[in-house]
Protein backbone atom coordinates (compact mmCIF):
# COMPACT_ATOMS: atom_id res chain seq x y z
CA UNK A 1 0.00 0.00 0.00
CA UNK A 2 1.32 3.45 -0.92
CA UNK A 3 1.67 5.64 2.22
CA UNK A 4 -0.64 8.61 2.75
CA UNK A 5 2.22 11.10 2.60
CA UNK A 6 3.21 9.91 -0.89
CA UNK A 7 2.87 12.95 -3.23
CA UNK A 8 -0.69 13.27 -4.49
CA UNK A 9 0.41 13.85 -8.10
CA UNK A 10 2.40 10.60 -8.15
CA UNK A 11 -0.45 8.74 -6.49
CA UNK A 12 -2.86 10.03 -9.12
CA UNK A 13 -0.53 9.03 -11.96
CA UNK A 14 0.04 5.63 -10.39
CA UNK A 15 -3.70 5.04 -10.03
CA UNK A 16 -4.35 6.09 -13.62
CA UNK A 17 -1.55 3.95 -15.06
CA UNK A 18 -2.32 0.80 -13.07
CA UNK A 19 -6.06 1.26 -13.57
CA UNK A 20 -5.66 1.65 -17.34
CA UNK A 21 -3.50 -1.48 -17.60
CA UNK A 22 -5.97 -3.54 -15.54
CA UNK A 23 -9.03 -2.35 -17.42
CA UNK A 24 -7.29 -3.08 -20.73
CA UNK A 25 -6.74 -6.67 -19.56
CA UNK A 26 -10.30 -6.94 -18.24
CA UNK A 27 -11.68 -5.66 -21.56
CA UNK A 28 -9.76 -8.37 -23.41
CA UNK A 29 -11.03 -11.01 -20.98
CA UNK A 30 -14.56 -9.65 -21.42
CA UNK A 31 -14.25 -9.91 -25.21
CA UNK A 32 -12.99 -13.50 -25.06
CA UNK A 33 -15.65 -14.59 -22.56
CA UNK A 34 -18.47 -12.97 -24.55
CA UNK A 35 -17.23 -14.64 -27.75
CA UNK A 36 -17.20 -18.03 -26.00
CA UNK A 37 -20.75 -17.43 -24.75
CA UNK A 38 -21.90 -16.66 -28.30
CA UNK A 39 -20.28 -19.85 -29.57
CA UNK A 40 -21.98 -21.90 -26.86
CA UNK A 41 -25.35 -20.44 -27.81
CA UNK A 42 -24.72 -21.26 -31.48
CA UNK A 43 -23.74 -24.80 -30.51
CA UNK A 44 -26.98 -25.19 -28.57
CA UNK A 45 -29.01 -23.93 -31.53
CA UNK A 46 -27.24 -26.35 -33.87
CA UNK A 47 -28.21 -29.27 -31.64
CA UNK A 48 -31.68 -28.00 -30.66
CA UNK A 49 -32.95 -25.33 -33.10
CA UNK A 50 -36.06 -24.48 -31.08
CA UNK A 51 -34.41 -24.43 -27.67
CA UNK A 52 -34.23 -20.58 -27.71
CA UNK A 53 -38.03 -20.49 -27.41
CA UNK A 54 -37.48 -21.66 -23.83
CA UNK A 55 -33.91 -20.63 -23.06
CA UNK A 56 -34.09 -16.99 -24.21
CA UNK A 57 -37.33 -15.98 -22.42
CA UNK A 58 -36.37 -17.74 -19.19
CA UNK A 59 -32.81 -16.44 -19.43
CA UNK A 60 -33.87 -12.80 -19.87
CA UNK A 61 -36.45 -13.13 -17.10
CA UNK A 62 -33.82 -14.57 -14.75
CA UNK A 63 -31.33 -11.82 -15.64
CA UNK A 64 -33.98 -9.15 -15.09
CA UNK A 65 -34.78 -10.61 -11.65
CA UNK A 66 -31.13 -10.93 -10.66
CA UNK A 67 -30.43 -7.37 -11.80
CA UNK A 68 -33.32 -5.90 -9.84
CA UNK A 69 -32.48 -8.01 -6.79
CA UNK A 70 -28.72 -7.65 -6.60
CA UNK A 71 -27.49 -4.81 -8.85
CA UNK A 72 -30.14 -2.38 -10.14
CA UNK A 73 -27.38 0.02 -11.23
CA UNK A 74 -26.14 -2.59 -13.72
CA UNK A 75 -29.22 -2.53 -15.92
CA UNK A 76 -29.02 -1.50 -19.55
CA UNK A 77 -25.97 -0.26 -21.40
CA UNK A 78 -23.83 1.21 -18.62
CA UNK A 79 -22.99 4.44 -20.43
CA UNK A 80 -25.89 6.38 -18.83
CA UNK A 81 -24.60 5.32 -15.40
CA UNK A 82 -21.11 6.63 -16.19
CA UNK A 83 -22.55 9.85 -17.61
CA UNK A 84 -24.56 10.34 -14.41
CA UNK A 85 -21.53 9.44 -12.30
CA UNK A 86 -19.47 12.10 -14.03
CA UNK A 87 -22.12 14.67 -13.11
CA UNK A 88 -21.96 13.80 -9.42
CA UNK A 89 -19.15 11.43 -8.32
CA UNK A 90 -20.25 11.33 -4.67
CA UNK A 91 -23.73 10.27 -5.62
CA UNK A 92 -22.28 7.73 -8.07
CA UNK A 93 -20.34 6.09 -5.24
CA UNK A 94 -23.27 6.20 -2.82
CA UNK A 95 -25.68 4.76 -5.40
CA UNK A 96 -23.21 2.09 -6.52
CA UNK A 97 -23.20 3.22 -10.15
CA UNK A 98 -19.46 2.59 -10.45
CA UNK A 99 -18.86 0.06 -7.69
CA UNK A 100 -16.82 -3.11 -8.14
CA UNK A 101 -19.89 -5.15 -7.21
CA UNK A 102 -21.78 -3.64 -10.13
CA UNK A 103 -18.77 -4.08 -12.41
CA UNK A 104 -18.50 -7.80 -11.63
CA UNK A 105 -22.25 -8.26 -12.02
CA UNK A 106 -22.24 -6.31 -15.29
CA UNK A 107 -19.51 -8.54 -16.68
CA UNK A 108 -21.34 -11.74 -15.74
CA UNK A 109 -24.83 -10.56 -16.69
CA UNK A 110 -23.79 -9.28 -20.13
CA UNK A 111 -22.07 -12.57 -20.85
CA UNK A 112 -25.24 -14.29 -19.61
CA UNK A 113 -27.39 -12.21 -21.96
CA UNK A 114 -25.22 -13.20 -24.92
CA UNK A 115 -25.30 -16.81 -23.72
CA UNK A 116 -29.10 -16.88 -24.05
CA UNK A 117 -29.23 -15.08 -27.41
CA UNK A 118 -30.07 -11.49 -26.46
CA UNK A 119 -29.22 -8.81 -29.03
CA UNK A 120 -26.65 -7.01 -26.90
CA UNK A 121 -23.05 -5.83 -27.19
CA UNK A 122 -20.21 -5.61 -24.68
CA UNK A 123 -18.94 -2.09 -25.50
CA UNK A 124 -21.36 -0.11 -23.30
CA UNK A 125 -20.88 -2.49 -20.37
CA UNK A 126 -17.10 -2.19 -20.84
CA UNK A 127 -17.45 1.57 -20.30
CA UNK A 128 -19.18 1.07 -16.93
CA UNK A 129 -16.80 -1.70 -15.86
CA UNK A 130 -13.79 0.43 -16.80
CA UNK A 131 -15.07 3.49 -14.96
CA UNK A 132 -15.62 1.31 -11.88
CA UNK A 133 -12.08 -0.08 -12.08
CA UNK A 134 -10.54 3.37 -12.48
CA UNK A 135 -12.59 4.71 -9.56
CA UNK A 136 -11.57 1.71 -7.42
CA UNK A 137 -7.87 2.32 -8.07
CA UNK A 138 -8.20 5.98 -7.10
CA UNK A 139 -10.10 5.13 -3.91
CA UNK A 140 -7.52 2.45 -3.12
CA UNK A 141 -4.77 5.08 -3.26
CA UNK A 142 -6.92 7.51 -1.26
CA UNK A 143 -7.49 10.01 -4.05
CA UNK A 144 -10.79 11.92 -4.13
CA UNK A 145 -12.93 11.01 -7.10
CA UNK A 146 -13.49 13.74 -9.66
CA UNK A 147 -15.56 13.76 -12.85
CA UNK A 148 -12.28 13.52 -14.77
CA UNK A 149 -11.46 10.14 -13.19
CA UNK A 150 -14.83 8.63 -14.11
CA UNK A 151 -14.76 10.03 -17.63
CA UNK A 152 -11.20 8.86 -18.18
CA UNK A 153 -12.12 5.35 -17.05
CA UNK A 154 -15.17 5.19 -19.29
CA UNK A 155 -13.29 6.56 -22.28
CA UNK A 156 -10.49 4.06 -21.74
CA UNK A 157 -13.15 1.36 -21.84
CA UNK A 158 -14.22 2.49 -25.32
CA UNK A 159 -10.58 2.44 -26.41
CA UNK A 160 -10.02 -1.09 -25.12
CA UNK A 161 -13.37 -2.45 -26.34
CA UNK A 162 -12.94 -1.27 -29.93
CA UNK A 163 -9.13 -1.39 -30.05
CA UNK A 164 -9.23 2.25 -31.20
CA UNK A 165 -7.56 4.71 -28.78
CA UNK A 166 -8.58 7.83 -30.71
CA UNK A 167 -12.25 6.84 -30.43
CA UNK A 168 -11.92 6.77 -26.65
CA UNK A 169 -10.73 10.36 -26.56
CA UNK A 170 -13.50 11.47 -28.92
CA UNK A 171 -16.10 9.62 -26.86
CA UNK A 172 -14.89 11.31 -23.67
CA UNK A 173 -15.43 14.69 -25.27
CA UNK A 174 -18.68 14.02 -27.10
CA UNK A 175 -20.69 11.74 -24.84
CA UNK A 176 -19.39 11.68 -21.28
CA UNK A 177 -18.19 15.25 -20.75
CA UNK A 178 -19.72 18.61 -21.45
CA UNK A 179 -17.45 21.10 -19.71
CA UNK A 180 -15.07 19.89 -17.04
CA UNK A 181 -11.70 21.10 -15.78
CA UNK A 182 -8.76 21.04 -18.15
CA UNK A 183 -6.99 18.14 -16.51
CA UNK A 184 -9.70 15.88 -17.93
CA UNK A 185 -7.92 16.04 -21.29
CA UNK A 186 -4.58 14.80 -19.96
CA UNK A 187 -6.10 12.18 -17.65
CA UNK A 188 -8.41 10.82 -20.34
CA UNK A 189 -5.68 10.71 -22.96
CA UNK A 190 -3.29 8.93 -20.61
CA UNK A 191 -5.85 6.30 -19.58
CA UNK A 192 -7.10 5.82 -23.14
CA UNK A 193 -3.64 5.41 -24.64
CA UNK A 194 -2.45 3.00 -21.94
CA UNK A 195 -5.54 0.77 -22.13
CA UNK A 196 -5.44 0.92 -25.93
CA UNK A 197 -1.78 -0.10 -26.00
CA UNK A 198 -2.53 -3.02 -23.67
CA UNK A 199 -5.27 -4.18 -26.05
CA UNK A 200 -3.09 -3.66 -29.13
CA UNK A 201 -0.12 -5.38 -27.52
CA UNK A 202 -2.05 -8.53 -26.63
CA UNK A 203 -4.77 -8.79 -29.27
CA UNK A 204 -2.75 -7.21 -32.08
CA UNK A 205 -3.82 -4.54 -34.55
CA UNK A 206 -6.82 -6.48 -35.80
CA UNK A 207 -9.45 -4.98 -38.12
CA UNK A 208 -12.79 -5.54 -36.39
CA UNK A 209 -15.03 -5.50 -39.46
CA UNK A 210 -12.49 -6.45 -42.10
CA UNK A 211 -10.79 -4.12 -44.57
CA UNK A 212 -12.65 -1.89 -47.02
CA UNK A 213 -10.27 -0.62 -49.68
CA UNK A 214 -12.92 0.50 -52.14
CA UNK A 215 -14.07 4.11 -52.14
CA UNK A 216 -17.04 5.81 -53.74
CA UNK A 217 -16.49 8.14 -56.71
CA UNK A 218 -17.12 11.78 -55.86
CA UNK A 219 -20.40 11.96 -57.74
CA UNK A 220 -21.76 8.85 -56.06
CA UNK A 221 -20.55 9.97 -52.62
CA UNK A 222 -22.32 13.33 -53.01
CA UNK A 223 -25.57 11.44 -53.57
CA UNK A 224 -25.24 8.43 -51.26
CA UNK A 225 -23.78 10.15 -48.17
CA UNK A 226 -26.73 12.55 -47.68
CA UNK A 227 -29.20 9.75 -48.37
CA UNK A 228 -27.53 7.48 -45.82
CA UNK A 229 -27.44 10.37 -43.34
CA UNK A 230 -31.15 11.05 -43.71
CA UNK A 231 -32.23 7.39 -43.61
CA UNK A 232 -29.83 6.55 -40.78
CA UNK A 233 -30.87 9.63 -38.81
CA UNK A 234 -34.56 8.79 -39.17
CA UNK A 235 -34.23 5.11 -38.24
CA UNK A 236 -31.67 5.67 -35.48
CA UNK A 237 -33.70 8.56 -34.07
CA UNK A 238 -36.80 6.37 -34.19
CA UNK A 239 -34.99 3.69 -32.18
CA UNK A 240 -34.06 6.22 -29.49
CA UNK A 241 -37.53 7.74 -29.46
CA UNK A 242 -39.20 4.34 -29.06
CA UNK A 243 -36.87 3.40 -26.19
CA UNK A 244 -37.56 6.65 -24.35
CA UNK A 245 -41.29 6.60 -25.13
CA UNK A 246 -41.63 3.08 -23.73
CA UNK A 247 -40.24 4.26 -20.40
CA UNK A 248 -42.40 7.39 -20.24
CA UNK A 249 -45.76 6.60 -21.84
CA UNK A 250 -48.88 6.39 -19.70
CA UNK A 251 -50.61 3.95 -22.06
CA UNK A 252 -52.21 1.34 -19.82
CA UNK A 253 -50.84 -1.86 -21.45
CA UNK A 254 -47.25 -0.58 -21.51
CA UNK A 255 -47.45 0.93 -18.03
CA UNK A 256 -48.74 -2.41 -16.76
CA UNK A 257 -45.78 -4.22 -18.35
CA UNK A 258 -43.33 -1.75 -16.77
CA UNK A 259 -44.79 -2.58 -13.35
CA UNK A 260 -44.03 -6.27 -13.98
CA UNK A 261 -40.41 -6.23 -15.20
CA UNK A 262 -39.89 -9.98 -14.92
CA UNK A 263 -42.95 -10.70 -17.06
CA UNK A 264 -41.78 -7.99 -19.49
CA UNK A 265 -38.36 -9.63 -19.81
CA UNK A 266 -40.03 -13.02 -20.36
CA UNK A 267 -42.19 -11.64 -23.19
CA UNK A 268 -39.23 -9.80 -24.73
CA UNK A 269 -37.15 -12.96 -24.56
CA UNK A 270 -39.83 -14.93 -26.39
CA UNK A 271 -40.01 -12.29 -29.13
CA UNK A 272 -36.22 -12.23 -29.48
CA UNK A 273 -36.21 -16.03 -29.75
CA UNK A 274 -38.91 -16.03 -32.45
CA UNK A 275 -37.06 -13.37 -34.45
CA UNK A 276 -33.85 -15.37 -34.16
CA UNK A 277 -35.47 -18.55 -35.39
CA UNK A 278 -37.21 -16.78 -38.29
CA UNK A 279 -33.92 -15.11 -39.29
CA UNK A 280 -31.96 -18.38 -39.02
CA UNK A 281 -29.93 -16.98 -36.14
CA UNK A 282 -28.90 -13.70 -37.78
CA UNK A 283 -30.49 -11.45 -35.15
CA UNK A 284 -29.11 -13.14 -32.04
CA UNK A 285 -26.11 -11.68 -30.25
CA UNK A 286 -24.15 -8.71 -31.54
CA UNK A 287 -24.80 -9.30 -35.25
CA UNK A 288 -21.07 -9.00 -35.84
CA UNK A 289 -20.72 -11.85 -38.33
CA UNK A 290 -23.45 -10.61 -40.67
CA UNK A 291 -22.17 -7.02 -40.43
CA UNK A 292 -18.63 -8.13 -41.25
CA UNK A 293 -19.80 -10.05 -44.31
CA UNK A 294 -21.71 -7.01 -45.54
CA UNK A 295 -18.73 -4.71 -44.99
CA UNK A 296 -16.64 -7.16 -47.00
CA UNK A 297 -19.23 -6.88 -49.84
CA UNK A 298 -20.83 -10.30 -49.39
CA UNK A 299 -24.55 -10.45 -50.12
CA UNK A 300 -26.90 -10.84 -47.16
CA UNK A 301 -30.72 -10.91 -46.91
CA UNK A 302 -32.40 -7.51 -47.20
CA UNK A 303 -34.56 -8.18 -44.14
CA UNK A 304 -31.54 -8.32 -41.83
CA UNK A 305 -31.56 -4.58 -41.00
CA UNK A 306 -35.25 -4.35 -39.99
CA UNK A 307 -35.07 -7.67 -38.12
CA UNK A 308 -31.97 -6.62 -36.18
CA UNK A 309 -33.63 -3.27 -35.41
CA UNK A 310 -36.58 -5.08 -33.82
CA UNK A 311 -34.44 -7.60 -31.96
CA UNK A 312 -32.19 -4.88 -30.51
CA UNK A 313 -35.14 -2.69 -29.54
CA UNK A 314 -36.93 -5.55 -27.80
CA UNK A 315 -33.77 -6.54 -25.94
CA UNK A 316 -33.25 -2.98 -24.70
CA UNK A 317 -36.85 -2.78 -23.52
CA UNK A 318 -36.36 -6.00 -21.52
CA UNK A 319 -34.10 -4.07 -19.14
CA UNK A 320 -31.33 -6.68 -18.94
CA UNK A 321 -27.67 -5.59 -18.82
CA UNK A 322 -26.09 -5.22 -22.24
CA UNK A 323 -24.85 -2.64 -24.71
CA UNK A 324 -26.31 -1.23 -27.92
CA UNK A 325 -23.11 -0.20 -29.71
CA UNK A 326 -22.46 -3.46 -31.59
CA UNK A 327 -26.15 -4.20 -32.36
CA UNK A 328 -26.51 -0.63 -33.67
CA UNK A 329 -23.50 -1.06 -35.95
CA UNK A 330 -24.97 -4.33 -37.21
CA UNK A 331 -28.39 -2.75 -37.79
CA UNK A 332 -26.70 0.09 -39.63
CA UNK A 333 -24.95 -2.41 -41.88
CA UNK A 334 -28.39 -3.78 -42.71
CA UNK A 335 -29.60 -0.25 -43.49
CA UNK A 336 -26.64 0.20 -45.83
CA UNK A 337 -27.51 -3.09 -47.50
CA UNK A 338 -30.97 -1.71 -48.29
CA UNK A 339 -29.58 1.60 -49.57
CA UNK A 340 -27.23 -0.31 -51.88
CA UNK A 341 -30.27 -1.61 -53.79
CA UNK A 342 -30.56 1.80 -55.44
CA UNK A 343 -26.88 1.86 -56.43
CA UNK A 344 -26.05 -1.56 -57.90
CA UNK A 345 -22.96 -0.28 -59.74
CA UNK A 346 -21.26 1.07 -56.59
CA UNK A 347 -19.17 -1.02 -54.13
CA UNK A 348 -21.44 -2.65 -51.56
CA UNK A 349 -18.93 -2.43 -48.68
CA UNK A 350 -18.55 1.33 -49.03
CA UNK A 351 -22.31 1.90 -49.03
CA UNK A 352 -22.73 -0.43 -46.05
CA UNK A 353 -20.25 1.71 -44.09
CA UNK A 354 -22.31 4.83 -44.80
CA UNK A 355 -25.51 3.08 -43.69
CA UNK A 356 -23.68 1.84 -40.61
CA UNK A 357 -22.49 5.27 -39.53
CA UNK A 358 -25.80 6.93 -40.40
CA UNK A 359 -27.81 4.62 -38.17
CA UNK A 360 -25.20 4.45 -35.41
CA UNK A 361 -25.03 8.24 -35.15
CA UNK A 362 -28.81 8.38 -35.31
CA UNK A 363 -28.90 6.28 -32.14
CA UNK A 364 -25.96 7.53 -30.07
CA UNK A 365 -25.59 11.10 -31.47
CA UNK A 366 -21.78 11.10 -31.27
CA UNK A 367 -20.63 11.76 -34.87
CA UNK A 368 -16.91 12.25 -34.27
CA UNK A 369 -16.66 9.07 -32.20
CA UNK A 370 -18.58 7.17 -34.88
CA UNK A 371 -16.31 8.34 -37.70
CA UNK A 372 -13.19 7.30 -35.82
CA UNK A 373 -14.61 3.95 -34.69
CA UNK A 374 -15.92 2.91 -38.10
CA UNK A 375 -12.93 4.13 -40.13
CA UNK A 376 -10.52 2.38 -37.75
CA UNK A 377 -12.60 -0.79 -37.46
CA UNK A 378 -12.82 -1.18 -41.25
CA UNK A 379 -9.45 0.27 -42.30
CA UNK A 380 -11.38 2.62 -44.59
CA UNK A 381 -9.46 5.88 -44.38
CA UNK A 382 -10.34 6.68 -47.97
CA UNK A 383 -13.98 6.93 -46.84
CA UNK A 384 -13.40 9.42 -44.03
CA UNK A 385 -14.97 12.43 -45.78
CA UNK A 386 -18.16 10.61 -46.88
CA UNK A 387 -18.39 9.07 -43.39
CA UNK A 388 -18.07 12.50 -41.77
CA UNK A 389 -20.69 14.02 -44.05
CA UNK A 390 -23.10 11.17 -43.36
CA UNK A 391 -22.51 11.43 -39.62
CA UNK A 392 -23.17 15.18 -39.49
CA UNK A 393 -26.38 14.84 -41.49
CA UNK A 394 -27.57 11.86 -39.43
CA UNK A 395 -26.93 13.76 -36.19
CA UNK A 396 -29.08 16.69 -37.35
CA UNK A 397 -31.89 14.49 -38.67
CA UNK A 398 -31.92 12.32 -35.55
CA UNK A 399 -32.24 15.45 -33.38
CA UNK A 400 -35.46 16.27 -35.25
CA UNK A 401 -36.87 12.79 -34.59
CA UNK A 402 -35.74 12.50 -30.95
CA UNK A 403 -34.88 15.83 -29.36
CA UNK A 404 -32.93 14.35 -26.46
CA UNK A 405 -29.78 12.26 -26.71
CA UNK A 406 -30.52 8.68 -25.75
CA UNK A 407 -27.74 8.21 -23.20
CA UNK A 408 -28.37 11.60 -21.59
CA UNK A 409 -32.07 10.80 -21.19
CA UNK A 410 -31.33 7.34 -19.80
CA UNK A 411 -28.89 8.88 -17.31
CA UNK A 412 -31.61 10.91 -15.57
CA UNK A 413 -32.91 8.10 -13.31
CA UNK A 414 -29.36 7.63 -12.01
CA UNK A 415 -28.92 11.29 -11.04
CA UNK A 416 -29.83 12.62 -7.59
CA UNK A 417 -33.12 14.56 -7.48
CA UNK A 418 -32.77 18.08 -8.84
CA UNK A 419 -29.42 17.45 -10.52
CA UNK A 420 -29.44 18.90 -14.06
CA UNK A 421 -28.16 16.94 -17.05
CA UNK A 422 -25.68 18.32 -19.56
CA UNK A 423 -28.57 19.05 -21.90
CA UNK A 424 -30.39 20.98 -19.19
CA UNK A 425 -27.30 23.12 -18.55
CA UNK A 426 -26.88 23.84 -22.25
CA UNK A 427 -30.51 25.03 -22.46
CA UNK A 428 -29.97 27.21 -19.40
Amino acid sequence: MIPDDFPILLRRRTATTIGAVILGLVALAFTWTADQAAKLFELMVDKAPYAPLVVTPLGLALLAWLTRRFAPAARGSGIPQVSAGARDPRHAVAAGLISMKVAVFKFAATVGAILVGASVGREGPTVQISAALMAFMHRLLKIDLSPAVIIAGGAAGVSAAFNTPLAGIAFAIEELAASYHQRLALLAMAAVMISGLVSLGIAGDYIYFGSVHEALPLGAALLIAPLAGVIGGITGGLFSRLVLAFGATALAPIAALRRRPIRLALICGLLVAVLGILSHGATWGTGYEVARRLVESHAEPLWFGPAKFLSSLITVLSGVPGGIFAPSLATGAGVGNLIALAFPDQPLGAIVLLGMIGYFVGVVRAPLTAVIIISEMSDSRAMVLPLLATAIIADGVSALICGEKLYHALAKPFLPPGKPTDADEVKA
